[in-house]
């Protein structure tokens, strides 16, 4: 009886120290992992414009950016070219680190419509990014399918002059306490079955009128008392009752909201939203 009994505990000390290593392995790879990953973000920070820089060309102005993990396939972009500010709000296929991959190459697209091809149009700079972005995945063995929407504007400041054009993602414009929206194509950029020139549209703008672009993470989040989708009448009517607030202040109300919103719910998709006050 002794010697079982003694045979057991050793099987049972030899069977947690198994256990033991075998935890310590699976910590060591998520410690890794999540090492790899918050490197990851460091050098997608690094693509996103300093606050800095968006305040010197958009001074009044706010950008709520909530990853839904640590990377993220949302992204903002800026460019100045002499007397126009370019800026987008861009959503990649997917979250966290496939949706970072796909926003790494959607951005240097971006970057090399504007920079090597000389173009201003958002219209134009749709076009050619989208062309980019397809050469690059045609390179792969593998089916490809991924792709960004996005919304992007033209803005001449002193001018007050508006171009915009936009993949699946909408511009809202609210000018005396009334959004005017006008519709993206119905195309992303990249992979499209049926893919046609996307759609340039200018306005003239009064100072005061306040433009609005984002991805579609805030209007489907989850959250308040039945766990409903936010949705976009929503969101149109939280702009809307915000309107006497300035820029600034509008977007630290909107960040307050949805977190308060979501509660304890998880986060639905990454969440981007700028506005932006001529």
């Amino acid at each position: 009886m002794l010697g079982r009994s003694h045979k057991s505990r050793q099987e049972l000390l030899e069977k947690n120290k198994i256990i033991t290593e075998q935890k310590s392995i699976v910590e060591e790879k998520n410690r890794e992992i999540t090492e790899s990953i918050e490197y990851a973000l460091r050098i997608q920070t690094a693509i996103l414009p300093p606050e800095k820089i968006v305040k010197q060309y958009l001074e009044n102005s706010f950008i709520i950016y909530k990853p839904k993990d640590i990377v993220a396939g949302d992204f903002y972009w800026m460019e100045s070219v002499g007397d126009l500010v370019l800026f987008a709000a861009c959503d990649c296929t997917g979250h966290g680190v496939p949706g970072a991959m796909v926003s790494v190459v959607c951005h240097n697209a971006l970057n090399r419509a504007v920079r090597e091809f000389g173009l201003t149009q958002p219209a134009a700079i749709l076009d050619k990014t989208s062309e980019i972005v397809k050469e690059n995945f045609s390179k792969s063995e593998e089916d490809i399918k991924d792709g960004m929407d996005i919304s992007l504007c033209a803005y001449k400041i002193y001018t007050n002059k508006l171009e915009w054009a936009g993949a699946n993602n909408p511009l809202w414009l609210i000018s005396n306490h009334e959004l005017i929206e006008t519709k993206a194509d119905k195309q992303s950029i990249g992979y499209s079955e049926d893919s046609k020139p996307f759609t340039n549209h200018t306005f003239t703008l009064k100072t005061g009128e306040n433009i609005y672009i984002f991805s579609d993470g805030f209007q489907n989040q989850f959250g308040g008392e039945g766990e409903n989708k936010f949705t976009k009448r929503r969101f149109k009517e939280l702009l809307l009752s915000l309107q006497n607030l300035t820029i600034q202040a509008q977007g630290i109300a909107i960040d307050k909201f949805i977190v308060e919103y979501r509660k304890e719910t998880e986060q639905t998709d990454d969440i981007l939203v700028m506005g932006v006050k001529t």
